[in-house]
């Protein structure tokens, strides 16, 4: 079973979620760095203190004095520094003193000496459970022994700092989970309220029925994100209320087309049967029926074409076809016909030639110059032209007569259009010559356009140049 995708709600609420909560857990992690970093800066501002009152001392002690008043400038040396404490040995290891109740022997041999002490050189270590911060560094001995330099291990207890940042990671947690959880549930709603108009645009169009497809939505009254949504369904909605109309109306003309032939049928044979006739009376009745079958077959036959092009089956089988060689036999085709309306036939232009169904082709061609004679007043001329181009060849067949109106224009190629809805078509077919000719025109990858004038009509047809 295919799964439902996820809604736009969950997909924005977890993704503005996510984004919020990386954030959030950023923010934390760098003020816990900075707090930790201030307090490693504490640290070794301290320790730096130390350091320069010891070197203050060894500077200014009298090379006579006693070691209990040394150990005493000594101690006083950690004063007003409750953490501090320090170790000092001579550089041959010999230990000169150790503040007392503090062990720095291990670090003190192990830890590798720098010139200055910075939050990059300070070192941390436990030891008896107890966290410290400190370094090792060489100080000049000044008047103190004979050595010239002292190793100096100083250090201060950051207990208290490490329990603060375990207790601010622990409230920092807690506040940015309750962070996410109010930032996911406001992203929530503000999503879910921003879908607003999305909600009441589908209520709108879940009211629209086949009746009342002239329904439009108003793209002023939507935010500007979903004004091209609106513009696409009022154009969906409108091609569906032409389609409808077409289907409408086609429905009325197939009924109007097969109920004549069909009242046809029906009377001729009541009448024939209402008294005993002759096997040449009924010869002829049905020979008139046989008219009236023939009429609806080939209308049936131009509906299954019509069917097979809308349903891309039109598979033309592609051979060389020289047009005007076509258009000549065309012209012989309909010479006797031509000559009773006394229309003229003149063909001009180059020969061309293009890669078609040979058949298709001469149908399109044929009901369109069917079409212009029949338009033709009498004692004019239908003019057919060819002409290549780079690309395509143009077929131009134009006949003088009445000018189709502009608003006509885009609707002859549709099936059973009448210019006067009221003009019946015993004698023009079922109405559905123009809308074959497009139909094998575009099959064949070509155009049809027709414009009209107050001095004539035109049609002209576009094809793809035979590839050598």
């Amino acid at each position: 079973m295919k799964r439902r995708p996820l809604s736009l709600v969950v997909r924005l609420t977890v993704s503005i979620g996510a984004v919020i909560t990386a954030v959030l857990l950023t923010f934390g992690w760098m003020m816990e760095r900075s707090i930790d970093n201030h307090f490693v800066q504490q640290d070794v501002d301290e320790l730096n203190s130390v350091v320069h009152a010891l070197q203050r001392l060894l500077a200014t002690v009298p090379v006579n004095m006693s070691a209990d008043e040394l150990d005493q400038r000594l101690i006083s040396v950690v004063t007003g520094h409750r953490n501090a404490q320090y170790q000092i040995r001579t550089e041959s290891g010999s230990l000169i003193y150790s503040t007392p109740g503090f062990n720095l022997d291990t670090f003190a041999r192990t830890a590798r000496p720098v010139e200055n002490i910075t939050i990059d050189t300070v070192e941390s270590w436990n030891d008896h459970q107890e966290a410290f911060r400190g370094a090792v560094l060489w100080l000049e001995s000044g008047r103190l022994e004979d050595a010239s330099r002292l190793r100096l291990a100083v250090a201060t207890g950051i207990d208290f700092h490490l329990h603060y940042l375990d207790s601010f990671r622990s409230y920092l947690r807690i506040v940015t989970l309750f962070a996410c959880l109010i930032a996911l549930l406001a992203t929530w709603f503000a999503v879910y309220q921003g879908h607003a108009p999305i909600r009441r645009i589908s209520r709108e169009m879940r009211r629209i029925r086949s009746d009342q497809l002239h329904i439009r939505l108003e793209p002023q009254s939507v935010p500007a994100e979903l004004v091209e949504l609106t513009v696409s369904f009022n154009d969906m909605i409108g091609r569906l209320e032409d389609v409808f109309r077409r289907l409408s109306d086609f429905s009325g003309d197939i009924a109007h087309e097969l109920r004549t032939p069909i009242t046809n049928l029906r009377t001729q044979t009541e009448v024939a049967l209402t008294q005993a006739r002759s096997v040449e009376q009924y010869r002829e009745v049905l020979y008139s029926n046989l008219e009236e079958y023939d009429r609806m077959a080939k209308m049936v036959g131009d509906m299954l074409f019509l069917a097979q092009a809308d349903n891309q089956l039109l598979k033309p089988e592609l051979v060389d076809i020289d047009l005007q060689s076509e258009l000549r036999n065309l012209f012989d085709y309909f010479s006797a016909w031509a000559e009773e309306r006394q229309v003229l036939l003149e063909n001009a232009g180059e020969p061309v030639h293009v890669l078609g169904d040979q058949l298709m082709i001469r149908r399109a061609l044929s009901n369109l110059l069917s079409n212009a004679i029949r338009h033709t007043p009498e004692g004019e001329s239908v003019m057919t032209t060819l002409k290549a181009h780079s690309d395509s060849v143009r077929i131009r067949i134009k006949n003088p007569g009445p000018p189709i109106p502009e608003e006509h224009l885009n609707h002859i190629f549709e099936r059973f259009y009448r210019l006067d809805a009221s003009r019946q078509r015993s004698s023009e077919g079922a109405g559905l010559g123009l809308a074959i000719t497009k139909s094998i025109i575009e099959a064949h990858g070509g155009r049809i356009r027709a414009f009209s004038t107050a001095e004539a009509t035109t049609f002209e047809v576009r094809l793809p140049l035979k590839l050598d």
